[in-house]
Protein backbone atom coordinates (compact mmCIF):
# COMPACT_ATOMS: atom_id res chain seq x y z
CA UNK A 1 0.00 0.00 0.00
CA UNK A 2 1.32 3.44 -0.96
CA UNK A 3 1.14 5.63 2.12
CA UNK A 4 0.41 9.35 1.63
CA UNK A 5 3.19 11.85 2.15
CA UNK A 6 3.18 13.70 5.49
CA UNK A 7 4.84 17.13 5.63
CA UNK A 8 6.18 18.03 9.08
CA UNK A 9 6.88 21.73 9.56
CA UNK A 10 9.39 22.91 12.19
CA UNK A 11 9.86 26.66 12.82
CA UNK A 12 13.43 27.31 13.99
CA UNK A 13 14.64 30.42 15.77
CA UNK A 14 17.80 30.68 17.90
CA UNK A 15 17.42 27.22 19.37
CA UNK A 16 20.32 25.59 21.21
CA UNK A 17 22.01 22.89 19.15
CA UNK A 18 21.25 19.94 21.43
CA UNK A 19 17.53 20.72 21.46
CA UNK A 20 17.29 21.26 17.72
CA UNK A 21 19.16 18.02 17.03
CA UNK A 22 16.96 16.09 19.47
CA UNK A 23 13.82 17.51 17.87
CA UNK A 24 14.72 16.88 14.24
CA UNK A 25 16.23 13.45 14.81
CA UNK A 26 13.10 12.36 16.66
CA UNK A 27 11.21 13.21 13.47
CA UNK A 28 13.79 11.50 11.25
CA UNK A 29 13.30 8.33 13.35
CA UNK A 30 9.58 8.05 12.65
CA UNK A 31 8.28 4.57 11.93
CA UNK A 32 6.07 6.24 9.32
CA UNK A 33 8.77 6.76 6.70
CA UNK A 34 6.97 8.63 3.92
CA UNK A 35 7.58 12.07 5.36
CA UNK A 36 9.24 15.31 4.43
CA UNK A 37 10.67 17.59 7.10
CA UNK A 38 10.48 21.32 6.44
CA UNK A 39 12.86 23.30 8.65
CA UNK A 40 11.97 26.98 8.45
CA UNK A 41 14.78 29.16 9.80
CA UNK A 42 12.96 32.27 11.01
CA UNK A 43 15.88 34.69 10.82
CA UNK A 44 18.07 32.99 13.42
CA UNK A 45 21.21 34.88 14.47
CA UNK A 46 22.95 32.11 16.43
CA UNK A 47 23.86 29.53 13.81
CA UNK A 48 20.60 27.57 13.96
CA UNK A 49 20.19 28.02 10.21
CA UNK A 50 23.57 26.40 9.60
CA UNK A 51 22.61 23.44 11.81
CA UNK A 52 19.46 23.02 9.72
CA UNK A 53 21.58 22.82 6.57
CA UNK A 54 23.84 20.22 8.19
CA UNK A 55 20.82 18.12 9.13
CA UNK A 56 19.58 18.30 5.53
CA UNK A 57 22.87 16.74 4.45
CA UNK A 58 22.10 13.76 6.71
CA UNK A 59 18.61 13.06 5.36
CA UNK A 60 17.27 13.84 1.86
CA UNK A 61 13.75 14.14 3.31
CA UNK A 62 14.75 17.41 4.97
CA UNK A 63 14.23 20.72 3.19
CA UNK A 64 15.44 24.00 4.67
CA UNK A 65 14.04 27.47 4.13
CA UNK A 66 15.49 30.73 5.43
CA UNK A 67 13.41 33.87 5.98
CA UNK A 68 13.43 37.14 7.87
CA UNK A 69 12.25 36.89 11.44
CA UNK A 70 8.48 37.09 11.59
CA UNK A 71 7.45 34.74 14.38
CA UNK A 72 6.45 31.09 14.51
CA UNK A 73 3.13 31.63 12.72
CA UNK A 74 4.92 33.28 9.82
CA UNK A 75 7.38 30.38 9.67
CA UNK A 76 4.59 27.80 9.80
CA UNK A 77 2.69 29.60 7.04
CA UNK A 78 5.75 29.57 4.81
CA UNK A 79 6.10 25.85 5.48
CA UNK A 80 2.46 25.24 4.58
CA UNK A 81 3.02 26.99 1.26
CA UNK A 82 6.10 24.86 0.52
CA UNK A 83 4.69 21.53 1.73
CA UNK A 84 4.05 18.71 -0.74
CA UNK A 85 2.27 16.29 1.59
CA UNK A 86 -1.36 15.24 1.70
CA UNK A 87 -1.22 15.67 5.48
CA UNK A 88 0.50 18.31 7.59
CA UNK A 89 2.06 18.11 11.04
CA UNK A 90 3.85 20.69 13.18
CA UNK A 91 6.61 20.28 15.76
CA UNK A 92 8.21 23.05 17.84
CA UNK A 93 11.99 23.00 17.65
CA UNK A 94 12.61 22.54 21.38
CA UNK A 95 10.13 19.64 21.69
CA UNK A 96 10.49 16.03 20.57
CA UNK A 97 8.22 13.13 19.61
CA UNK A 98 7.96 9.35 19.96
CA UNK A 99 9.04 7.27 16.94
CA UNK A 100 5.48 5.99 16.39
CA UNK A 101 3.68 9.33 16.64
CA UNK A 102 2.84 9.93 13.00
CA UNK A 103 2.09 6.28 12.36
CA UNK A 104 -0.43 6.39 15.21
CA UNK A 105 -1.94 9.63 13.94
CA UNK A 106 -2.33 8.34 10.39
CA UNK A 107 -3.85 5.06 11.63
CA UNK A 108 -6.32 7.10 13.68
CA UNK A 109 -7.31 9.19 10.68
CA UNK A 110 -7.70 6.11 8.49
CA UNK A 111 -9.64 4.08 11.07
CA UNK A 112 -12.19 6.84 11.70
CA UNK A 113 -12.15 8.30 8.15
CA UNK A 114 -11.41 11.69 9.67
CA UNK A 115 -9.54 14.81 8.55
CA UNK A 116 -7.61 15.30 11.79
CA UNK A 117 -6.22 13.28 14.69
CA UNK A 118 -4.29 14.12 17.84
CA UNK A 119 -2.12 12.30 20.36
CA UNK A 120 -1.67 13.17 24.02
CA UNK A 121 1.24 15.24 25.26
CA UNK A 122 3.23 15.60 28.43
CA UNK A 123 5.23 18.52 29.80
CA UNK A 124 8.88 18.28 30.88
CA UNK A 125 10.97 21.01 32.56
CA UNK A 126 14.67 21.71 32.11
CA UNK A 127 15.61 19.41 35.00
CA UNK A 128 13.80 16.52 33.33
CA UNK A 129 10.90 16.62 35.79
CA UNK A 130 7.54 15.54 34.44
CA UNK A 131 4.98 18.29 35.05
CA UNK A 132 1.25 17.79 35.71
CA UNK A 133 -0.81 17.16 32.60
CA UNK A 134 -2.52 20.22 31.17
CA UNK A 135 -4.77 18.06 29.01
CA UNK A 136 -5.72 14.55 30.07
CA UNK A 137 -5.68 12.04 27.18
CA UNK A 138 -8.65 9.70 26.75
CA UNK A 139 -8.56 6.08 27.88
CA UNK A 140 -9.15 4.84 24.34
CA UNK A 141 -9.24 6.18 20.79
CA UNK A 142 -12.35 8.20 20.07
CA UNK A 143 -13.74 10.64 17.54
CA UNK A 144 -14.92 13.93 19.05
CA UNK A 145 -17.29 16.04 16.99
CA UNK A 146 -16.48 19.72 16.49
CA UNK A 147 -18.99 20.92 19.08
CA UNK A 148 -17.70 18.52 21.72
CA UNK A 149 -14.10 19.45 20.94
CA UNK A 150 -14.83 23.17 21.23
CA UNK A 151 -16.64 22.57 24.50
CA UNK A 152 -13.54 20.96 25.97
CA UNK A 153 -11.42 23.91 24.88
CA UNK A 154 -13.87 26.40 26.40
CA UNK A 155 -13.62 24.50 29.68
CA UNK A 156 -9.80 24.55 29.45
CA UNK A 157 -9.66 20.76 29.15
CA UNK A 158 -9.06 20.38 25.42
CA UNK A 159 -5.77 20.53 23.53
CA UNK A 160 -5.70 23.32 20.97
CA UNK A 161 -2.05 22.75 20.00
CA UNK A 162 -1.38 21.92 16.36
CA UNK A 163 1.84 20.17 17.39
CA UNK A 164 -0.04 17.14 18.70
CA UNK A 165 -2.12 16.82 15.54
CA UNK A 166 -2.05 15.53 11.97
CA UNK A 167 -4.40 17.32 9.58
CA UNK A 168 -5.42 16.99 5.96
CA UNK A 169 -3.88 19.76 3.91
CA UNK A 170 -7.26 20.76 2.39
CA UNK A 171 -8.07 22.40 5.72
CA UNK A 172 -5.37 24.99 4.99
CA UNK A 173 -6.56 25.97 1.52
CA UNK A 174 -8.22 29.16 2.81
CA UNK A 175 -6.89 29.51 6.35
CA UNK A 176 -3.43 30.14 7.79
CA UNK A 177 -2.02 30.80 11.24
CA UNK A 178 -2.74 34.40 12.30
CA UNK A 179 0.49 36.38 12.48
CA UNK A 180 1.51 38.94 15.05
CA UNK A 181 -0.70 37.51 17.80
CA UNK A 182 -0.37 35.02 20.64
CA UNK A 183 -2.55 31.92 21.19
CA UNK A 184 -2.55 31.53 17.42
CA UNK A 185 -3.26 27.78 17.58
CA UNK A 186 -6.50 28.39 19.46
CA UNK A 187 -7.68 31.02 16.97
CA UNK A 188 -6.99 28.90 13.91
CA UNK A 189 -8.42 25.71 15.37
CA UNK A 190 -11.69 27.44 16.29
CA UNK A 191 -11.97 28.61 12.67
CA UNK A 192 -11.20 25.14 11.28
CA UNK A 193 -13.44 23.04 13.55
CA UNK A 194 -16.60 23.33 11.40
CA UNK A 195 -14.58 22.04 8.41
CA UNK A 196 -12.84 19.31 10.40
CA UNK A 197 -16.09 17.80 11.64
CA UNK A 198 -14.47 15.26 13.96
CA UNK A 199 -11.07 15.11 15.65
CA UNK A 200 -9.75 11.65 16.48
CA UNK A 201 -8.21 11.70 19.97
CA UNK A 202 -5.69 8.99 20.86
CA UNK A 203 -4.59 7.95 24.38
CA UNK A 204 -0.83 7.76 23.76
CA UNK A 205 1.24 10.69 25.08
CA UNK A 206 3.57 10.72 22.11
CA UNK A 207 4.41 14.44 22.00
CA UNK A 208 6.82 15.85 24.58
CA UNK A 209 6.70 19.56 25.39
CA UNK A 210 10.02 20.84 26.70
CA UNK A 211 9.79 23.95 28.86
CA UNK A 212 12.97 25.82 28.05
CA UNK A 213 13.42 29.20 29.73
CA UNK A 214 13.91 31.75 26.97
CA UNK A 215 11.93 29.89 24.32
CA UNK A 216 9.41 31.78 22.25
CA UNK A 217 6.33 30.96 24.29
CA UNK A 218 7.82 29.71 27.55
CA UNK A 219 9.76 32.70 28.86
CA UNK A 220 10.43 33.08 32.54
CA UNK A 221 8.69 36.45 32.24
CA UNK A 222 5.47 34.63 31.35
CA UNK A 223 4.65 34.62 35.06
CA UNK A 224 4.41 38.42 34.81
CA UNK A 225 1.93 40.36 32.71
CA UNK A 226 2.24 40.15 28.92
CA UNK A 227 0.12 40.50 25.82
CA UNK A 228 -0.92 36.87 26.14
CA UNK A 229 -3.63 37.88 28.63
CA UNK A 230 -5.01 40.58 26.35
CA UNK A 231 -5.04 38.13 23.46
CA UNK A 232 -6.91 35.67 25.68
CA UNK A 233 -9.72 38.19 26.02
CA UNK A 234 -9.73 38.78 22.26
CA UNK A 235 -9.99 35.00 21.79
CA UNK A 236 -12.94 34.86 24.16
CA UNK A 237 -14.84 37.46 22.13
CA UNK A 238 -13.95 35.73 18.87
CA UNK A 239 -15.10 32.32 20.05
CA UNK A 240 -18.35 33.77 21.42
CA UNK A 241 -19.21 34.94 17.89
CA UNK A 242 -18.44 31.46 16.55
CA UNK A 243 -20.59 29.84 19.25
CA UNK A 244 -23.57 32.05 18.39
CA UNK A 245 -23.17 31.19 14.70
CA UNK A 246 -22.31 27.48 14.77
CA UNK A 247 -22.81 26.09 18.28
CA UNK A 248 -25.71 27.79 20.12
CA UNK A 249 -25.75 24.97 22.66
CA UNK A 250 -22.37 26.14 24.01
CA UNK A 251 -23.36 29.62 25.12
CA UNK A 252 -22.96 28.75 28.80
CA UNK A 253 -19.47 27.40 28.20
CA UNK A 254 -18.61 30.47 26.09
CA UNK A 255 -19.72 32.80 28.89
CA UNK A 256 -17.57 30.85 31.33
CA UNK A 257 -14.61 31.20 28.96
CA UNK A 258 -15.16 34.94 28.62
CA UNK A 259 -15.29 35.45 32.38
CA UNK A 260 -12.28 33.22 33.02
CA UNK A 261 -10.07 34.95 30.44
CA UNK A 262 -10.92 38.37 31.87
CA UNK A 263 -10.19 37.22 35.41
CA UNK A 264 -6.81 35.96 34.21
CA UNK A 265 -6.10 39.41 32.78
CA UNK A 266 -7.02 41.13 36.04
CA UNK A 267 -5.00 38.70 38.15
CA UNK A 268 -1.85 39.46 36.16
CA UNK A 269 -2.06 43.10 35.06
CA UNK A 270 0.49 45.36 36.80
CA UNK A 271 -1.29 47.60 39.29
CA UNK A 272 0.20 50.68 37.62
CA UNK A 273 -1.69 49.82 34.41
CA UNK A 274 -5.09 49.76 36.14
CA UNK A 275 -5.93 53.31 35.07
CA UNK A 276 -8.84 55.11 33.43
CA UNK A 277 -6.83 55.78 30.28
CA UNK A 278 -6.15 52.04 29.79
CA UNK A 279 -8.95 51.24 27.36
CA UNK A 280 -8.50 47.47 27.51
CA UNK A 281 -8.62 47.43 31.30
CA UNK A 282 -11.64 49.73 31.38
CA UNK A 283 -13.53 47.62 28.83
CA UNK A 284 -12.81 44.41 30.75
CA UNK A 285 -14.21 45.85 33.99
CA UNK A 286 -17.25 47.13 32.10
CA UNK A 287 -17.86 43.71 30.52
CA UNK A 288 -17.61 41.90 33.85
CA UNK A 289 -20.05 44.31 35.48
CA UNK A 290 -22.46 43.81 32.61
CA UNK A 291 -22.25 40.00 32.78
CA UNK A 292 -21.57 39.42 36.47
CA UNK A 293 -25.10 38.21 37.34
CA UNK A 294 -25.11 35.59 34.57
CA UNK A 295 -21.57 34.67 35.59
CA UNK A 296 -22.61 34.09 39.20
CA UNK A 297 -25.24 31.66 37.97
CA UNK A 298 -23.00 29.92 35.44
CA UNK A 299 -22.61 26.20 36.30
CA UNK A 300 -19.20 25.97 34.63
CA UNK A 301 -17.46 28.55 36.83
CA UNK A 302 -15.99 27.31 40.10
CA UNK A 303 -16.76 28.88 43.47
CA UNK A 304 -13.29 30.44 43.39
CA UNK A 305 -13.97 31.94 39.97
CA UNK A 306 -17.22 33.44 41.23
CA UNK A 307 -15.58 34.92 44.33
CA UNK A 308 -12.98 36.66 42.15
CA UNK A 309 -15.70 37.78 39.75
CA UNK A 310 -17.72 39.42 42.52
CA UNK A 311 -14.66 41.04 44.12
CA UNK A 312 -13.26 42.43 40.87
CA UNK A 313 -16.64 43.86 39.94
CA UNK A 314 -16.78 45.71 43.26
CA UNK A 315 -13.18 46.90 43.76
CA UNK A 316 -10.78 45.71 41.03
CA UNK A 317 -7.68 47.69 41.99
CA UNK A 318 -7.95 46.96 45.71
CA UNK A 319 -8.37 43.23 45.04
CA UNK A 320 -5.38 43.25 42.67
CA UNK A 321 -3.23 44.92 45.34
CA UNK A 322 -4.26 42.34 47.94
CA UNK A 323 -3.71 39.49 45.51
CA UNK A 324 -0.23 40.73 44.59
CA UNK A 325 0.81 40.71 48.24
CA UNK A 326 -0.26 37.14 48.97
CA UNK A 327 0.09 35.33 45.65
CA UNK A 328 2.69 35.08 42.89
CA UNK A 329 1.12 36.61 39.79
Amino acid sequence: MNLPLISIIVPVYNIEKQYLLRCVRSIMAQSYQNIEILLVDDGSTDGSGRICEELAEEDPRIRVFHKKNGGSSSARNLGIGKASGEYLGFVDSDDYIDPEMYELLYQGIRSFQAKAAQVGRNEIDMSGKLLPNICEPPNHAMAIDSEGFLREMLLHRGDCSFCTKLLHRELFLKERFPEGVLNEDFRLLVKLLPQIGEVVSLPRQAYHVFYRIGSNTRKKEAESFSRVFEDGVVNADMVTCKVVKHYPGLQGEALRFGVFQRLEYLLHIPIGQMTKDNTTYRNIISWLRKHWWKGMGNPFLTKKNKVYLMLFVIAPKSIRIIHSKFFIS
